[in-house]
Order: structure tokens, then sequence, then C-alpha cells
């Protein structure tokens, strides 16, 4: 995690980290959304693995959301998510093949090609 500008531990105890790429790459999304507005990260069933990652904007926080904050944005994940992304990073890649958000995640045992979707 050589390229991490935050890593914060929710009031669990549980950590997950936004990239200084990635926080760079949310506030500029964020310049088209509504003041307020925060990146949330999600996890569901499904996915060519089991799981995958899902990302939007919400302006809501819940009673069992997570917040963490970097370089002045702000992502959020709901407890049940953080329970699968524990000591993840969310990461914004840029190269030949195109630019996505990635999430490196040591909880995944593997994860489909494209990087999408994982199984634990």
């Amino acid at each position: 995690m050589s390229d991490v500008f935050a890593m914060e531990k929710s009031s669990a105890g549980r950590q997950f980290a936004v990239s200084e790429s990635a926080s760079r790459r949310i506030a500029k999304l964020l310049e088209g959304e509504p003041s307020g507005s925060m990146l949330r990260v999600t996890v569901s069933g499904g996915g060519c693995s089991g799981y995958q990652y899902g990302f939007g904007f919400d302006s809501d926080k819940t009673a069992d959301d997570h917040v963490f904050e970097a370089n002045g944005v702000t992502v959020v994940v709901d407890d049940v998510s953080l329970d699968l992304l524990a000591g993840a990073e969310l990461d914004f890649v840029e190269d030949l093949i195109g630019a996505s958000f990635q999430v490196k995640n040591p909880n995944a045992t593997s994860s489909c090609g494209c990087g999408s979707s994982f199984a634990v």
C-alpha cells in the first residue's frame, strides 16, 4: 500500500484505506454531485466469484455506516460490507486498458479476471 493517503479504523476497530489516487478521483467526480455527497462502497452477493463491489454517490448516512475521510473526501461503508472489506484499500488505477476503482482486499481468496467480484 505505497500510495495510501488515509487508513482509518472504524469505531469497531476495522480498517479501510483510501489511496491518494482514489481520493483525487473521488474529489473530481464529486464536482458533478450535490453538495454533501460522499462515495458509498458496498459489497453484495453476485458476480462471477460470489460477491461484487459496488460504488455510488450518496448524501445520506445510516446508523450502521462507517465513515472514512481522506484528502477532503468522505467514503462510507455499511457495517455488513465492512466485514468483507476490513483491511482493504480502495485505489484508482489508470493503465493502457482503461481506468477504474480497484479494491485490494486481503479477505478475498479469489477474484474474477475483471476484479469486480471476489470470493471469501
